[in-house]
Order: structure tokens, then C-alpha cells, then sequence
């Protein structure tokens, strides 16, 4: 090649050498540097902040107390409160050294606390309510302190006292610096309505470590461990309700829980400033039951209590009635406005957390939606009896709506039917001779004979055995033998009889005895779901107890409107027959009540065993509507043991719709009583419709 020669390199090939021996040199000694870092910040790591660390990996941990939450308020329907949680504060003293006797270094820190234990009786004793039991001494002090940690962990704070005067509150506050571990916790009481407004429709508290056996509950708890939300976990202490509406909108009467959030150190004790986080109060349930109704209703159920034990009627007193139940039903909305149980109870003798439920557990129970616990007549029954005459409006609309007779047939009434072959004669209430009535006609004079030929008889003819099912079909869509769906805890569904052939007799037996209301007996909040779809016609709707629920700054979180829980068609000509049979006459409680309505009563018998002896007992039930046209409520009453439903229900229930009718109005417009004054000067009331 031209120009080359050999043995003569470039002018560039040594400077190239060089600069890579350098660049290697280079490397090796940041290499070396790096590692030398390293093997020093190790060595730090190691010996002189490995204890550091080791601490905190060990300790630097936190723990939640918990602080219960504040429930919402229930009000009624005018927005009067009838169960409500007061604010109460509490001192809690968190211990922020060990103060445990079996240490050394606890036994040396004991003094100091000692000190400060006699200095919080001191406050108590200067600036406290006098009151003896709720006096504290220093022992008692000591106890709730729980220096070696018998009932909680170190740093679980103690709870030393409730319900602080506010110069105690002030007191401690003010001087915080004195006493080193120091809370002053807001909790809650709850209380109800001195009047005791509807309490078992309302209910209870109880500890929630004590109702896990209740499926509600028993979920909470499963899911409690692995919840996250520290506001959403309930405590074993922590008061929850076990009945009627304080369970039913327990989610949304709850709130959030509160929590102190505490580090501690690996002796569990504290180690660091504790953040409090305060509980969220729940949300407020404005209910649809009007104290002034209530409380008119449960007297009106005592005073007439005590009326039958006075009065003769039908030849003889009713001692035996010890019971009451009735339910008021806005017939366009669904609203119950009234629902009492008598005899009742106060539950404010729990709001200090006592558990003593034995003086009231005979009749805590709400008898209208339930036989359990809810009170006895004298001779041992329940509040669900046989439904007696007032099943007749169905009855006789079966009749019609399955073409067994037409609303122009006529029947010969001799006082008695019997059925089938049977020789027995069941005869009319007193036997009377009805002679030649129409289906509306059998309602209003309450035809036994009717029922049994017509209704019962003919529809075992027309389905033969499978007519109980027909039966049964028509009773559970008017709601009779199912759920109401107002969602009260423990409602229960009724006394089904007749579908026992064997003890009727025969299916056509068991479908007569049905025809007049001797083998099914329901509740009285069913009794008044089932009058508001006769009143409006086939809608069977919703027991609404709740209009609206609302948050602490006044938001509506849900309201409650008419809900139709199911339809039944049948042709407006059968409905305005049954509707005009519903006329009762002679009822004497409703003398100058000023609207046309419909009415049934009911007497049903029960045979029960008394001393050996075999008793009939007559149980009083009646059901209304007014007015007649445009119906505003629908009113039901069960009396058990009260003899004919005219005179022990009737004037109960007259009682409640001038209640309604001085409040709402049963035409729309309220109509409170005017006083009247008398020739001697005193002052009568009369209602003014």
C-alpha cells in the first residue's frame, strides 16, 4: 500500500494506552471508596444505632381504646323527642409510667400516683353533686385505676367517673397539668320519655356482648375482628337495641365509634402523646307515632280495663281482662300513629346500665305484633285470640269474588247452621232469627249461619279439600298469617287452625269454623293492615313507624312514602257491598261521633283450662274505618278476656279516632277540643267536627 512502512506505528497508539490504564485505575479506586462507605455506615447501623432501631421496631406501635358512640334521637311525628341521648362527661387517667407492685422500678413509681389518686377525691369531694352514691373515696379510685393491670392493659385508659358536674369538668381542665394522664371523655345516657310513649313499639337497649344469640348481632360479630374503620367496631359494653325501633334503624341511630389512638412501648405501657378522635352522634328517626295519640290511647285502654272490672254487661263483670292492644293506621299513607300494648313498663330504670329485667319481662313484649312476653289476660291468654266476626267482611267477600253467591241472593237465616251431617247447630251470637238477608246484610247483623252455608260450605263444594288452600291464598293476601313488613323485631306471623282437618273434622268443617273467625287468630297490627285494605280496596300497603331519617346538620337521609306491598282485583260492586255491611249497630261508645264509618266487631271464644274446670272465654275484637268514603285511619283492638267486642274494644277504639280527630283531622282538617263552660262554673271539653 502506498505510503506505509513497516516497523513505524501512529502518532496516536501510545496516548490511546495510557488513557485506558488510566480510566481503569480510576475505577478500581472509586470502587474501593464505595465499598469503605459501606462498610463504615454498616458498622454505625450495628453498633451504635442498632439498639435505637431495634426499639422502635419493637415498640413504636398504637392502639386504638375505644369511646362509644352517641345515638341519634328518635322524635315522634310533631318532632317531640322520645328517646334521646344526653352528653354526659367522664374522667378517664391514662397511666403513663408502670405503677405495677410486682416490679421494682413500679413499686418505686407508685408514690406519685398514690398522690395524684388523693388529689382527684379531693376534686370530687369539693366540686361533686353530694349525692352519696355517687360518692367516690380513694380506694375506690385505686380499684377503677387498675395499678397492675388485673382487667386492662397498660395503656388502655381507665375510666374513673361519669356523669361529671360541670364544676368538676371545669376544674379538671383547667388544671390538667396537675394531674399527668388526664381525659375528659363525652359519653351518652339514654333516656325516654318520662310519659313512657309506646315503649315496646320504641324498645330497649342492651350490652352488646349480651345479644350476639340475636342473627343481627351475631353477623356485627363476625365481621367485627376484620373491621377496618375503627368508628364501624363495637365493643363488647357498648349499648345497642334489641327491640322495636331502637333495633330496626339501629345502623343509622348508631353513629361512629370514637378512639383514643395510643403508642405504647413493648411493656404495653404508654410511650408518646395519645390523639383522641371523638364519636360522630347518629343520625336522628322522626317516627309516625304521635305522642298526643299514644298517650290517649294507652289511657283509654287502662280506663276501660278498669270499667270492665266494674261494670256488668252481657250479666257479669270482666275481672279476667288484664290486657289491651290496639293500632291506629293512616289508611291513605300506611303511618301508625298509635301502637300500644298495655300493660307497659318504663325503661328508664336502665339508662344507669342495670340489667334487671325480671320485674317487667312478663309483658316487655310489643302484643301487637307478637304473643310473646307481652302480657296475659287472668286466665293465662295471649294477645292474639280467634279474630272472631271481624273476619266477616272477608269472608263474605271470598264469597262474592268466587261466584259462591251474588250481592242480589238472598238467604233464610233460622238462628243455626250445622255442617254437613253433623247434629250440632252453631248458632248466631244471643240465637237470634235473622230471617231473609243479603250478603251486606250477614255483615252487619254478624250471621254465623251465613258464613257456615254460604261461604264455608260452598267452597268446599267448589274445590272440595284443596278449598283450605283457597282459603288460606285469600288470608295471606290481605295480610293475615304473613310479615306486615313494617320490620319490627320478632313479629310474628299468626295462629293458623284451620288447616288441622283432623281436630275440624273434616276439610268443610275446618273451612266453616274459618268462615266465622273461630281458627285463625293474628296480631293487631295485622288486624289494622288488613281493615286499611279493606278500606282502600284491595291495596294492601306497608305499616310505615318512620316518616324520615335525618343527619345532626338537618340533611334528610331517606324519607319513607306509601309503599304497596300487594294488589288484589276484585270488582267494585263486591267491594260496596262488604263496605255497607260493615254497620254495626248499637254501639253506644260511638253516640255523637260525627262521621259515617264502617265497623266490625268480633267476639271470639276460646275454651281454656282452669283449675281442672273447661272455661269458655269470650275475647273482645273490633275494627273501624272513618269516614266510610275517603278514608282517613283504620283502627284495630284485641281486649282478651273482655266479653263481646262492643263494650270491652268499641270504646277504645271511638277513643283513638277523636284523638286523631282532634290532631290531624278524620276529614282533613284538626278539630282540638273547645272548652265549654258549665252552670257551676266548671269546664267541660267537647270536639268540634
Amino acid at each position: 500500500m502506498k505510503g506505509f512502512k513497516p516497523g513505524k506505528r501512529k502518532p496516536d497508539e501510545g496516548d490511546a494506552g495510557s488513557q485506558f490504564n488510566l480510566r481503569i485505575n480510576l475505577f478500581f479506586f472509586s470502587t474501593f471508596i464505595i465499598f469503605c462507605v459501606i462498610i463504615i455506615r454498616l458498622a454505625i447501623l450495628q453498633f451504635v444505632e442498632g439498639p435505637e432501631l431495634t426499639e422502635q421496631e419493637t415498640g413504636g406501635q398504637t392502639k386504638n381504646f375505644p369511646l362509644e358512640p352517641i345515638r341519634g334521637t328518635i322524635f315522634d311525628a310533631a318532632g317531640t323527642p322520645i328517646a334521646y341521648s344526653k352528653p354526659s362527661n367522664a374522667l378517664y387517667v391514662t397511666l403513663l409510667k408502670n405503677y405495677n407492685s410486682k416490679d421494682e422500678k413500679g413499686l418505686k413509681n407508685r408514690p406519685e400516683i398514690e398522690k395524684i389518686a388523693k388529689d382527684i377525691v379531693a376534686v370530687f369531694d369539693k366540686y361533686g353533686d353530694g349525692n352519696p352514691d355517687n360518692k367516690k373515696t380513694y380506694d375506690d379510685v385505686i380499684k377503677e385505676l387498675d395499678l397492675d393491670s388485673q382487667k386492662q392493659h397498660g395503656y388502655e385508659p381507665r375510666r374513673i367517673k361519669g356523669d361529671l358536674t360541670d364544676k368538676e369538668v371545669a376544674y379538671f381542665i383547667e388544671n390538667k397539668d396537675l394531674f399527668p394522664g388526664i381525659e375528659i371523655v363525652e359519653e351518652n345516657i339514654r333516656y325516654y320519655d318520662k310519659d313512657t310513649v309506646a315503649v315496646q313499639t320504641i324498645g330497649y337497649l342492651k350490652k352488646f356482648q349480651g345479644v350476639k344469640s340475636i342473627d343481627k348481632y351475631a353477623n356485627i360479630d363476625r365481621k367485627n375482628k376484620d373491621q377496618k374503620d375503627p368508628g364501624l367496631r363495637y365493643t363488647e359494653t357498648e349499648r345497642v337495641g334489641v327491640d322495636g325501633m331502637e333495633m330496626l334503624f339501629q345502623n343509622e341511630l348508631r353513629g361512629k365509634s370514637g378512639y383514643m389512638s395510643i403508642p405504647i412501648n413493648p411493656q404495653n405501657m404508654i410511650d408518646g402523646v395519645p390523639m383522641m378522635v371523638p364519636p360522630e352522634k347518629g343520625h336522628n328517626v322522626y317516627s309516625t307515632i304521635h305522642k298526643e295519640i299514644q298517650l290517649k290511647t294507652e289511657q283509654a285502654i287502662v280506663d276501660h280495663l278498669k270499667w270492665l272490672h266494674t261494670t256488668p254487661f252481657s250479666g257479669r263483670t270482666h275481672p279476667e281482662a288484664k290486657t289491651g292492644y290496639a293500632v291506629a293506621m293512616e289508611v291513605d299513607t300506611g303511618n301508625v300513629v298509635a301502637m300500644a300494648s298495655i300493660p307497659d313498663y318504663d325503661p328508664n330504670v336502665w339508662k344507669d346500665g342495670t340489667d334487671d329485667w325480671k320485674s317487667v319481662e312478663a309483658y316487655m313484649g310489643n302484643g301487637t305484633i307478637s304473643p310473646f312476653n307481652s302480657g296475659r289476660s287472668a286466665r293465662g291468654l295471649d294477645s292474639i285470640p280467634w279474630l272472631g266476626s271481624t273476619i266477616k267482611p272477608l269472608s263474605v267477600l271470598i264469597g262474592l269474588n268466587e261466584n259462591l253467591f251474588g250481592t242480589n241472593d238472598y238467604y233464610f237465616d233460622q238462628g243455626y247452621a250445622q255442617i254437613g251431617r253433623d247434629t250440632r247447630k252453631i248458632r248466631n251470637s244471643g240465637s237470634k232469627v235473622l230471617g231473609q238477608i243479603d250478603p251486606a246484610k250477614a255483615i252487619e247483623k254478624s250471621s254465623n249461619a251465613f258464613m257456615i252455608d254460604m261461604v264455608g260450605e260452598r267452597l268446599f263444594k267448589k274445590y272440595g279439600a284443596k278449598g283450605i288452600e283457597v282459603w288460606d291464598k285469600y288470608m295471606k293476601q290481605f295480610g293475615l298469617g304473613v310479615d306486615t313488613g313494617a320490620g319490627l323485631p320478632r313479629e310474628f306471623k299468626g295462629k293458623i287452625d284451620y288447616t288441622n282437618v283432623k281436630a275440624a273434622g273434616s276439610p268443610m268443617a275446618a273451612l266453616s269454623f274459618a268462615s266465622f273467625g273461630q281458627s285463625g287468630g293474628y296480631s293487631t297490627l295485622q288486624l289494622a293492615q288488613y281493615t286499611v285494605m279493606l278500606a282502600n280496596r284491595g291495596e294492601r300497603i306497608k305499616p310505615q313507624l318512620a316518616s324520615k331519617i335525618e343527619s345532626q346538620d338537618g340533611k334528610v337521609v331517606k324519607t319513607f312514602k306509601r309503599q304497596v306491598l300487594n294488589k288484589v282485583d276484585i270488582p267494585d260492586r263486591y267491594w260496596d257491598e262488604v263496605i255497607q255491611g260493615m254497620n254495626t249497630q248499637g254501639l253506644l261508645s260511638f253516640d255523637g261521633f260525627g262521621y259515617d264509618f264502617a265497623r266490625k266487631t268480633g267476639t271470639s271464644q276460646m275454651t281454656i283450662y282452669d283449675k281442672g274446670r273447661k272455661i269458655d272465654t269470650d275475647n273482645g275484637v273490633f275494627i273501624a274505618f272513618a269516614p266510610r268514603k275517603n278514608p282517613k285511619l283504620a283502627v284495630a283492638v284485641i281486649i282478651p278476656e273482655g266479653g263481646y267486642g262492643a263494650y270491652s274494644a268499641a270504646p277504645i277504639a271511638r277513643k283513638i279516632f277523636d284523638a286523631y280527630d282532634e290532631v290531624y283531622g278524620l276529614d282533613g282538617t284538626p278539630h282540638p277540643k273547645k272548652a265549654e263552660t258549665t252552670e257551676d262554673g266548671e269546664a267541660n271539653t267537647v270536639n268540634t267536627p
